[in-house]
């Protein structure tokens, strides 16, 4: 549904913008292309001083990254007016074709002081947006020391807008969007130049996505038809502002002017057996197991149930459409819901997206409406899960887990490796792991939860400590016949708990279907403790999983009843609170 209305923005508000489908795809440096194919030497890239071991360079990324950088790139990025698809592509100091030079010049710098280690490119397609034919991204390469094992991207768009989809005249600084983003991916390519990587990373900053995220589309699409390995996307939007809007978009901050510096969002689709949400936890795990216990200021990050805010998109989409794990990382507080409705005072979307205010009159701002430092902290979140994740390690090609009692057996299947180091993740009730345990061999018992939902993943460690992106998720089954409570595949329709429990705005409700009965409707029936209902949502009836994402709304709190309804008859009733 949430992907419907989406849809219907983009047709009825973006339609007279964009008058032709994506065309010519293509780098214009053709050494980018052959990078992404893994068509070339990896000693050419390779640096003059090997990398720290990843323990080292977690911490060396976190030192290296400067908030003052982040400032002044931000500070620049505004002073070219408006980065609109369709503005100026001439003028050496006012729209989209003078910031987008900007930002290529600073990868070209980049790259002379670390050996000439980035490939800068930009990526161009035909699409008339905005009146204008022709859009390019900019990315910066780093290539990776083995050809064949896959690419990281991070990503966050250039472009920028007032209340006019198409106003390539006004002024629209887009600081906090998205600003921010560009500024951190921007970072991200000058403190990880001088590091190798097994994996190629790509810095890439699209344009347009204020008109239908048509320069994410290009390169996913590109990146399909080419067959790029895309291991993982991280998408950064709105990511440096600290300011509760009066109508951010949900799920959000409490209210006006509400101030958030140690919050970040997480956004993915899907949720059981989700590589989107699997990425999401990986990134959250890193930051926990590497820097929580040695930064400043800790950084509280939460795994949402949505793929993004409520009737909003990023950058992120386009890349999970084609297949491809995707999530989005976002500011805890926005300024607006980007509604330009009557009456609308927030700043995104309008002219107001500015670096700050001068409260003293004397011509400089000194009251910023981003915050660099928790831009830095957000900064330093994407850069240790990409080095990570860019390290390629091995998974494992499959397991089994069974539940007997309070303890899981896993086992470890098609390897002929005796001994191996690998990690289990549990999760029962919420977005994020519940524990996750290191163990070796073959086969492991370990502790678990004796009743309720239980899904397990694993991850391959290599001898620096490292973990794989984690495997798809599996319902834990049990070896015992008399648990109906475990036993979800031995029943022939069951509902599960939802989950996140307590939740916050959104939440998944699942039901398992072992064999697809004869109906004629079904539906999940939600209910007040007065046993008012609340809403009706019809589903139909698959095989295996079943999910949907209930979004109650935010500004409440209560518990609720959820009923699973086949044919007038309710299969099975459970209860879920809902915490603001």
């Amino acid at each position: 549904m949430k992907q419907r209305v989406y849809s219907l923005f983009i047709i009825l508000f973006c339609g007279a913008a964009v008058m032709s489908a994506q065309t010519n795809l293509l780098t214009t440096n053709p050494l980018a292309e052959q990078i992404f194919l893994g068509n070339y030497d990896p000693a050419d890239y390779a640096p003059s001083t090997a990398s720290p071991a990843p323990p080292d360079l977690a911490i060396q990324l976190n030192n290296h990254i400067s908030a003052d950088s982040l400032r002044a790139y931000i500070i620049r990025l505004s002073q070219f007016g408006n980065r609109n698809s369709g503005s100026d592509t001439v003028s050496s100091l006012f729209g989209i074709g003078a910031a987008r030079r900007w930002v290529a010049q600073k990868f070209t710098e980049f790259s002379a002081i670390n050996q000439q280690r980035l490939i800068v490119s930009y990526f161009q397609f035909d699409q008339v947006i905005c009146a204008a034919a022709q859009h390019r991204n900019i990315m910066a390469i780093l290539p990776g020391s083995n050809p064949q094992s896959g690419i990281i991207l991070v990503e966050g768009h250039i472009d920028s807008r007032c209340s006019g989809l198409c106003d390539i005249n006004c002024i629209a600084d887009g600081v906090e969007d998205n600003a921010t983003g560009t500024a951190l991916v921007i970072e991200l390519a000058r403190i990880m130049a001088p590091y190798q990587f097994e994996n190629t990373i790509i810095f890439m900053l699209p344009i347009a996505e204020e008109q239908g995220l048509y320069g994410a589309d290009a390169f996913a699409s590109y990146a399909l038809n080419k067959n790029i390995p895309l291991r993982a996307v991280l998408n950064n939007d709105v990511i440096g502002g600290i300011i509760c809007g009066k109508t951010s978009s949900p799920p959000s901050c409490p209210g006006l002017n509400d101030v958030d510096s140690t919050s970040v969002r997480m956004f993915s689709s899907g949720s059981f057996n989700s590589k989107h949400k699997q990425l999401s936890r990986f990134i959250k795990l890193e930051y926990r197991e590497n820097l929580l216990e040695t930064v400043a200021v800790p950084m509280n990050i939460r795994i949402m149930s949505p793929e993004d805010r409520s009737g909003r998109g990023g950058d992120h989409i386009p890349f999970r459409e084609k297949g491809f794990a995707a999530m989005r990382l976002t500011a805890a507080n926005e300024h607006g819901d980007a509604s330009n409705s009557t009456g609308y005072t927030d700043r995104q979307h309008t002219s107001d997206d500015i670096l700050g205010i001068d409260t003293d009159n004397n011509g400089a701002v000194d009251s910023f409406f981003v915050d660099f430092n928790y831009l830095a902290r957000n900064t330093v979140i994407n850069a240790n899960a990409i080095a990570m994740a860019a390290q390629n390690v091995a998974l494992p090609a499959d397991f089994t887990a069974v539940r007997s009692g309070n303890q899981l057996i896993l086992k470890l299947l098609n390897t002929t490796i005796d001994t191996f180091t690998f990690r289990i993740a549990l999760r029962s009730t919420t977005n994020d792991w519940d524990t996750v345990y290191t163990v070796t061999g073959n086969q492991a018992t370990v502790p678990c939860n004796a009743t309720g939902s239980l899904f397990a993943s694993i991850a391959g460690v290599d001898t620096d400590g490292v973990e794989s992106l984690f495997s798809g998720e599996k319902i834990v089954t049990t070896s015992a016949t008399n648990d109906p409570e475990n036993s979800v595949d031995q029943r022939n329709i069951r509902l599960l708990q939802n989950r996140p429990n307590p939740f916050d705005e959104a939440t998944w409700i699942s039901f398992w279907v072992q064999e697809v009965p004869v109906y004629r409707n079904a539906s999940i029936e939600i209910s007040d403790m007065q046993g008012k209902l609340i809403t009706k949502i019809p589903v139909k009836l698959q095989a295996g999983m079943n999910e949907i994402l209930y979004t109650h709304g935010y500004g409440g709190s209560g518990t609720f009843t959820y009923s699973l309804v086949i044919d007038q008859n309710t299969v099975d009733t459970r209860q879920m609170i809902f915490a603001n």
